[in-house]
């Protein structure tokens, strides 16, 4: 699950970066501001690659995609791409943990394989 879901996040990293592109032409935005909130942004996508497996970790993803997708309101396409980062964080999320799964699964088969042929197998 890992995996997928780091990948996401730092798809999502230059995603931000971008958006912060677009938002700087807009003229009612203060660019510091603009660049405060999107380096925040940037860096806690980042961030959140290590917290993954720590508990709290995928909901605190899933708060990510909520704002990704508020941040619509400011730049317009965000709506699109904000719903599209969270259909792939969800991807990531379910198809991951299954990965994970059938990798546990399949450790376990080898390791009992391995038992029941004993020591004087080798």
């Amino acid at each position: 699950m890992r995996v997928l879901c780091s990948s996401t996040l730092i798809g999502e990293f230059f995603v931000i970066g971008f958006a912060g592109l677009v938002a700087m032409k807009d003229d009612s935005l203060a660019m510091s501001t603009v660049w405060w909130v999107c380096g925040v942004a940037m860096v806690l996508s980042v961030l959140l690659c290590g917290t993954l497996t720590r508990p709290g970790g995928v909901q605190l993803g899933w708060a990510l995609q909520i704002a990704l997708i508020a941040s619509g309101v400011f730049v317009p396409v965000m709506f699109f791409l904000g719903a599209v980062f969270a259909v792939l964080w969800w991807c990531s999320v379910h198809y991951g943990r299954r990965i994970d799964q059938v990798k546990a699964d399949w450790a376990a088969r080898q390791e009992a394989a391995q038992g029941s042929a004993g020591p004087d197998a080798a």
